[in-house]
Order: structure tokens, then C-alpha cells, then sequence
């Protein structure tokens, strides 16, 4: 991975807008606008409605899909590399050491390098006057997003990470850790400034671009995060009630690139997606990633999910156990990288009502999600504990494989045994991880990202 903080201004903007031009080949699917034929300044790309565009879809173009997926999951118990491999066991067991390359190219320089660019594109479209308004609104709202999204995950990873919000190469070089807080603030506050600019229209066709429900969907995800109930709520709401999406009633066309449900997601040229093509094999071969068998015995009996989105090999007299909620592997297809989806929405809400002792409110939406699945409803008479355990398991059955979402769930939860300290990451992988520590539940700040950078500190346990 190209560590842009170590170019020069000039260097890194003719490299940022090589990239773009470059990307717009693979977006051509799904978003028709006649790619430039020269190589344009930065400042010329955000003069007219086009080209601006051409640069906000060039943010599109990243690879972090699969590694937010497989490789943070295997720090939970949902889905991990197949293959003995050091930089990808270390997460499985919880055990990443400073100078994890994944760790360092893929999260942290993948990130901040993605995160460059939308700052180039938020500073030319916040200075440009030469954009059509609604397209303007448009292409804010949809960098925003991004770059709430990019710091959802890093403050995830990491809790404490520097908070960038310009393209001075030199400040950022040097910036401290900001606190998380401020950084979940600054994530509020970019969907809060997107939700207003953006529409409910898509831009292009299969929902491959940024709309109001997306940002919508990812600030109800934050503020359930950050325990704001009745604001997760309130979105949640918004979503669900607007008309624009329902569920799949058959789990197989859920992630085809047509579903309704799907409120966000990430196209490609051949209608392959990433997962597809990582989380499926030929009969008798591993893919690259496979589920934990932990996470595999977890459905319920006759739960759809199960059937549907799994699938069993036995190899060398082992079982193995898929992830098959993309059916496609190779060839073309019609499967995108599905970043949000409405049943999301629904557990998001069930959590939210619960935890304001709306018991029968979120009951009501887990049994629209299980239902669905193909079980019977939940006890109406279920405790307020018993019920966010019944939503910690409809979100683990629902979203494995799913950008992170269990290992995330896990450390965000306070722990069931009392002590205040600990997380339901303690809980659950202390009895499954033989190394399991606290502190794993926070990523280590890359060693040599500290090297160039003296000012960034290190997360406890990594010293």
C-alpha cells in the first residue's frame, strides 16, 4: 500500500487524479458519463458537473470490501481466513502484533489514503461555483458519507486515531491521536450535513451510489453505537417507513444487485462481487474464507439462514462451512458488494426500543426478521435482558459475514457478568480464543506508522 503521507503535494495530487480517471473504466457498468481523455489539475476537475462527478466516483473504487469483512470478522467468531497465514492468524487469534502488515497497509494506510482523497473532493466541491446545485448537493452528500464511513471504521479499529479533515500532507503527518469522541462527533456531524444535502433518489440505477437512506442508515448505526437510542430510532423510522425498500421474502435474491432491501452497495463491472469470489470454492476446494463452526451451530433449527446462506464441504473428512449468501463465484453475474440493507434497519431498531423498554416494539421487530428466516415469533413476555440477547443473536445470524458487524457487536455491548469494565467480546471469545485478552478489542496503532509519525501514542496491551 502507498503510504501518501510520505508524497509531496504536487506528487500525490497528480496520483489521486491518475486513479480517478483510471477507476472510471470500472464504474462504467453502472455510471455512463464518457470518461476524460487528459489528465486534468485537481482545482479543473471540480469546474463542471462531469468531471466533478468523475471524481467523486473515482472514492468508489477502493479494495477495503473483503478485508472489513473476512479479516474483522476473524477477530469475532464469524467468518476467517481458511489457510494458516501469519498476518491473517494473528486476527483469528486475537494476537496482532504492531508490525501486522494487514494491519498497516489494509486498515490504517488503506484508510487514511481513501480518506485523502475525499478531502480533496469535499475542499473542491465546498470552492467550486461552477456546479449545477442539485449536482453539487449531491456529490458533498455523497463524499460525507465516505468520509464518515472511513472514520466509522477507524474509530472502531483503533478508538483514539488522528481526526483528518484537510489535505495538508504536512499537518497530517504530524497529527496526534484525536479522541474518540470528537471523532464520533465529526461522524454525526458529516451524515447530519449529508442527510440534508442528498435526496432519496439514486443518482444511477441498482442503488451503486450514495442517497439521504444511506446516510441515514449509517448515523442510526452510529448513534446506536454511541447508546443514543431514541435518535437510532429515529432514523431507523425514517428508513423503514419510507416505501423505498422492503425484504426479500426469498433469502436467495437478497443479495442480488436488483433486491429491494438493499439500501447501499458497491458495484463492479462483471456483477461478480468480492465476496462471492473470496467466500465461494468449487466442491472439494476451500475458498478463502470459511465460517467459524461456532458461529455455524448458532442457527436455530429450521432457520432459513441456514439453508440459504450456508454451505457444507467435507474435505479431507473435515466439514467446512461457507458463507453463501452471494451465489456467484466467477464468470458474470448480478451481485454487488451489498454494504447496507433493511433488516439491518429493523435490529438496529429492535436494539434502540429495547433499550428504552419498548419490549414489545422490539419484539415485534425481531420477529419480522425472523419470521422472515422462517421462525416462530419470540415470547411477547421476554425480560429487557432477554430481549437484547435475543437481538444480539438475530444480528449475528443475520449480518455474519457482513462488513465486521459481530466483532463490532461484540466489543461495543457491555458484558452480562456485572463488571462494568468488560465488553461481550469478554465474554463470548475468552471462551473460545485460548489468548483472549481486554485489550484485544482495540487494533495496535502499525509500528511503523508510529516510526514516521512520533506523535502517535500506542493502544494499551501492545507495548
Amino acid at each position: 500500500m502507498i503510504n501518501l503521507k510520505l508524497f509531496n503535494k504536487d506528487k500525490i495530487s497528480v496520483f489521486l487524479l491518475t486513479m480517478i480517471l483510471i477507476s472510471l473504466s470500472s464504474c462504467s457498468k453502472f455510471v455512463d458519463l464518457g470518461a476524460p481523455t487528459t489528465q486534468i489539475g485537481v482545482k479543473e476537475a471540480f469546474q463542471s458537473d462531469a468531471s466533478a462527478t468523475s471524481a467523486v466516483i473515482g472514492l468508489y473504487n477502493n479494495s477495503l470490501s473483503l478485508y472489513f469483512s473476512g479479516v474483522v470478522g476473524s477477530s469475532a467468531d464469524d467468518i476467517h481466513y481458511s489457510t494458516s497465514s501469519i498476518n491473517y492468524d494473528q486476527f483469528s487469534s486475537n494476537a496482532i502484533l504492531p508490525n501486522n502488515s494487514i494491519n498497516s497497509n489494509n486498515f490504517w494506510a488503506g484508510s487514511y489514503s481513501e480518506l485523502y482523497q475525499i478531502n480533496l473532493a469535499i475542499t473542491g466541491l465546498s470552492g467550486s461555483t461552477a456546479l449545477t446545485p442539485s449536482v453539487k448537493n449531491q456529490l458533498l452528500g455523497e463524499a460525507l458519507t465516505w468520509r464518515a464511513f472511513m472514520n466509522f471504521y477507524l474509530v472502531n479499529f483503533y478508538g483514539d486515531v488522528p481526526l483528518e479533515l484537510t489535505t495538508d500532507i504536512a499537518a497530517n503527518a504530524v497529527m496526534p491521536r484525536t479522541s474518540e469522541t470528537i471523532v464520533w462527533a465529526q461522524i454525526m456531524a458529516d451524515l447530519k450535513s449529508a442527510d440534508s444535502l442528498l435526496t432519496q433518489n439514486y443518482p444511477t440505477a441498482q442503488r451503486a451510489r450514495i442517497n439521504k437512506y444511506t446516510a441515514m442508515a449509517l448515523l442510526a448505526k452510529a448513534y446506536l453505537y454511541n447508546r443514543n437510542w431514541a435518535s437510532a430510532e429515529q432514523y431507523c423510522d425514517s428508513i423503514i417507513s419510507s416505501g423505498v425498500y422492503n425484504l426479500n421474502t426469498d433469502l436467495n435474491n437478497t443479495f442480488t444487485n436488483s433486491s429491494n432491501e438493499i439500501i447501499w452497495q458497491i458495484a463492479n463491472s462483471t456483477g461478480i462481487s468480492t465476496f462471492g469470489s473470496n467466500f465461494l470454492a468449487p466442491k472439494g476446494v476451500l475458498p478463502n474464507y470459511i465460517l467459524y463452526d461456532t458461529l455455524y451451530s448458532s442457527f436455530e433449527p429450521n432457520d432459513l439462514r441456514k439453508k440459504d446462506w450456508t454451505m457444507t464441504d467435507t474435505i479431507g473428512g473435515k466439514a467446512y462451512y461457507y458463507d453463501y449468501k452471494y451465489k456467484d463465484r466467477s464468470g458474470t453475474g448480478n451481485e454487488y458488494n451489498v454494504v447496507f440493507r433493511l433488516a439491518e434497519q429493523y435490529l438496529i431498531r429492535a436494539e434502540a426500543r429495547a433499550e428504552q423498554n419498548d419490549l414489545s416494539g422490539a419484539i415485534s421487530d425481531l420477529d419480522i426478521i425472523r419470521n422472515r428466516a422462517g421462525l416462530n415469533s419470540l415470547n411477547p413476555l421476554l425480560t429487557k435482558a432477554q430481549v437484547l440477547l435475543a437481538v444480539e443473536q438475530e444480528r449475528k445470524v443475520e449480518l455474519f459475514g457482513e462488513w465486521g458487524n459481530r466483532w463490532f457487536d461484540l466489543k461495543r455491548t457491555p458484558s452480562i457478568s456485572g463488571n462494568t469494565k468488560l465488553t461481550r467480546a469478554d465474554d463470548v471469545l475468552s471462551g473460545i480464543k485460548s489468548n483472549w485478552a481486554h485489550t484485544d478489542i482495540l487494533y495496535p496503532i502499525p509500528s511503523d506508522q508510529r516510526l514516521t509519525n512520533t506523535h502517535l501514542t500506542q493502544n494499551e496491551g501492545y507495548n
